[in-house]
């Protein structure tokens, strides 16, 4: 078994500041796994029956667990999984509890209201770099050409077959089970041409014909995507500008490997390295920052900033992803620092192993490689 040293220490670090943790994240994410690798945990598999009686009377359950750290993996099999999470909050602080489970849990709103202010919230994305070191360091243009679901990137055969059993068993065991839409065929086809133009910003009219659904459908079915972290949606970042774009957002697919499936990809050329790093950088800031919102920003003029960070006040940070440095041209962050002068300028490459600053005129952009990133994710 693997240790993810990145998530295991967020977990760690969590837990010391509240007793209740909820790990989400995409289907097969390694949730289970990761749990299991915690040290001096009691472990409770909540899709067996015998476990689910023990939990029938949360209180009595609870009790004997004072003092303990547990997991409760797949809690969206219990009758009340919100009810027992709330107890265990609010009466019995001293038990530890990690819980996790499908994403259609997540997604409930009643899920998010009854344990508003009494869970932490922990986002485990696709394997980061984090998880490369761990696995061995194997060589990146796997890890963007297979994706970062563990299964998928440790098989021994480009697992083809694997993703489209994954897109069959997330429609029939999540958005089946909460959404409980009909349209089996067009919602597929719909993921299926959202992850093959991946790093596009997103226009509902292009996807009602393909798809044979109205572009009502499309907002909702980008909706369900969002809710169940199989999509993220980046939104600009404007101060309604007339000169700039503040509506249209774009939108990723939240793992590299599902993007190249649906692209049909079974090698890398040199054209897909740049998106895919992309992909991937947002990954590594998504781990890093969690929920909180990442943004990007383009004018009318074409000009486009990759990221845009904006924490406590501070002036919006902007990141660049360029696969090799010297591919970096400083005429967008120009651009936009015209419209939001001050923050922090980032650009992140495949190719810096030790952060450098350049100067290009009165702009100073500092280059950093994925390992220093928590600079400018903290």
């Amino acid at each position: 078994m693997v240790k993810r040293s990145f998530w295991i220490g967020l977990l760690e670090r969590q837990w010391r500041r509240r007793s209740v943790l909820w790990l989400c994240g995409a289907r097969r994410a390694g949730k289970t796994v990761l749990c299991q690798s915690l040290e001096n945990v009691e472990y409770f598999d909540c899709e067996l029956p015998r476990v689910r009686r023990m939990m029938e009377d949360p209180e009595e359950f609870l009790s004997g667990l004072k003092g303990k750290r547990i997991v409760l993996d797949e809690i969206h099999r219990l009758p009340r999984p919100s009810e027992l999470l709330k107890i265990a909050a609010d009466h019995f602080p001293s038990v530890r509890v990690v819980a996790t489970g499908s994403s259609i849990l997540e997604a409930s709103a009643r899920f998010k209201d009854t344990l508003t202010g009494r869970k932490t919230e922990i986002w485990l994305t696709p394997m980061n770099s984090r998880d490369l070191m761990d696995f061995g360091g194997p060589e990146l243009s796997r890890r963007l050409l297979r994706g970062g679901i563990p299964p998928f990137f440790l098989s021994k055969n480009h697992p083809e077959a694997d993703f489209q059993e994954w897109m069959d068993s997330y429609w029939a065991r999540d958005v089946q089970a909460l959404f409980r839409l009909e349209r089996r065929d067009s919602f597929i086809k719909f993921m299926e041409l959202l992850f093959a133009q991946s790093g596009a910003i997103f226009e509902a009219t292009r996807f009602a014909a393909p798809c044979e659904i109205s572009r009502q459908t499309v907002t909702n079915y980008l909706a369900v995507l969002e809710a169940t972290k199989t999509v993220s949606i980046i939104r600009p970042y404007s101060s309604r500008k007339p000169s700039e774009i503040f509506s249209a957002p774009k939108t990723y697919a939240f793992d590299t490997g599902f993007a190249c499936h649906a692209r049909g990809l079974n090698a890398l050329r040199p054209d897909d390295f740049g998106i895919l790093w992309e992909h991937y950088v947002l990954n590594e800031i998504q781990g890093l920052a969690q929920n909180r919102p990442v943004h990007y920003w383009r004018d009318k003029r074409g000009h486009e900033i990759d990221f845009v960070l904006v924490r406590g006040g501070h002036p919006a940070a902007a990141i660049e992803c360029k696969w090799k440095s010297g591919a970096f041209d400083p005429q967008n962050l120009a651009a936009m620092r015209k419209s939001h002068p001050g923050g922090k300028n980032w650009v992140v490459s495949s190719d810096v192993e030790k952060p450098f600053k350049r100067h290009f005129g009165d702009l100073e952009v500092e280059f950093i490689g994925l390992g220093q990133i928590s600079r400018a994710a903290p």
